[in-house]
């Protein structure tokens, strides 16, 4: 039998690919991977500081803990059952959110005028700028002091000034809805100034052509106020009111220096102003030292500020106005 030769040619074998040099492969991995050993420090720490301290307060909150003591017997959710059941909770809840609401939105309103005039062609624009931070910077127990003596209910100056216009003295101490006025106007002091700076520097980011335009279509400052700088500010919002909505239900130095005296942690003495973080201040360390039950108050407060949050920005993204035509994209 006749043997059959292959006629094909042989198939040269395939080139080997050229290892790209020492340098270019590690650039190749100094872009890939270094971004993500850039962030670690911040998730590390958050890890440490955040993270394990949530979980841990949550485990905590499961058990009758008693800081004076050694035992620390598993009770499940019975912390928060009785929580629930808790008429000074919620007493503390409606101080909390009633300060909050009287604080919050005239500041954040009284920031976003103040960073609009901030924003215009004035004389010595720095120095006010830099003027608005004053109260930010001033110590919490100075400002506490002085609003103290100014909410005075025999020698105060707002009582005086009321009286001048015949309204009767007032005791912002034990009044509670007065005591949560007191406490708001302290608080939007200390802290309208700083929100401003941040609505100003966001308004020095939107285009000066859209002023420019809305101006010669016949558009005054107000019209171009509410047209193009709140629709292009509505990030900036969002961020300041959630930023607001987290310290303002963590309210704590404010009310508890406002009362200072017997027992100031209650808020006075029927619990006037007495706000959720004092409240787990108050079981969690003295004068009770459960601390269990003041993981599970501290709990609850995390879950009332996720709520709350999250219906301020979406009342603010279903109300906001779009952006201006014409506007950035």
């Amino acid at each position: 039998m006749a043997l059959q030769l292959d006629a094909r040619p042989p198939v040269a074998p395939a080139p080997r690919t050229a290892r790209p040099p020492r340098g270019i492969r590690l650039s190749r991995l100094d872009q890939k991977y270094s971004p993500y050993l850039y962030i670690a420090p911040f998730f590390l720490l958050f890890g440490v500081f955040g993270v394990y301290p949530l979980i841990y307060t949550l485990w905590v909150s499961l058990h009758d803990w008693d800081l004076l003591g050694s035992d620390h017997p598993f009770v499940g959710l019975d912390n928060y059952t009785r929580l629930m059941a808790d008429t000074d909770f919620w007493h503390a809840v409606v101080n909390t959110l009633g300060i909050f609401v009287i604080s919050t939105i005239p500041q954040l309103l009284a920031a976003l005028w103040l960073a609009n005039l901030l924003n215009r062609q004035l004389r010595a624009r720095t120095t006010f700028r830099m003027a608005v931070l004053i109260p930010n910077i001033t110590s919490t127990a100075a400002v506490a002091i002085v609003f103290g003596v100014l909410f005075g209910r025999e020698f105060g100056m707002v009582n005086w000034l009321l009286d001048l216009v015949g309204v009767d003295a007032i005791d912002w101490k034990s009044n509670r809805f007065a005591s949560w006025v007191a406490i708001s106007a302290m608080v939007d002091w200390r802290w309208t100034g700083y929100n401003a700076l941040i609505f100003l520097a966001a308004m020095q980011a939107i285009p000066r052509d859209l002023y420019e335009s809305a101006a010669i279509d016949g558009a005054n400052r107000t019209r171009q106020f509410w047209s193009i700088t709140v629709p292009l500010l509505k990030p900036t919002i969002i961020f300041t009111v959630i930023v607001s909505t987290i310290g303002g239900l963590q309210l704590f130095t404010e009310p508890r220096l406002f009362h200072s005296g017997t027992n100031p942690i209650r808020g006075g003495p029927l619990r006037e102003s007495q706000t959720v973080t004092m409240y787990m201040f108050e079981n969690a360390f003295a004068p009770h030292y459960n601390f269990g039950y003041g993981s599970a108050v501290a709990w609850l407060l995390f879950a009332l500020i996720a709520v709350v949050a999250a219906v301020n920005v979406l009342l603010l993204r279903r109300l906001g106005g779009g952006r201006p035509k014409g506007g950035p994209r």
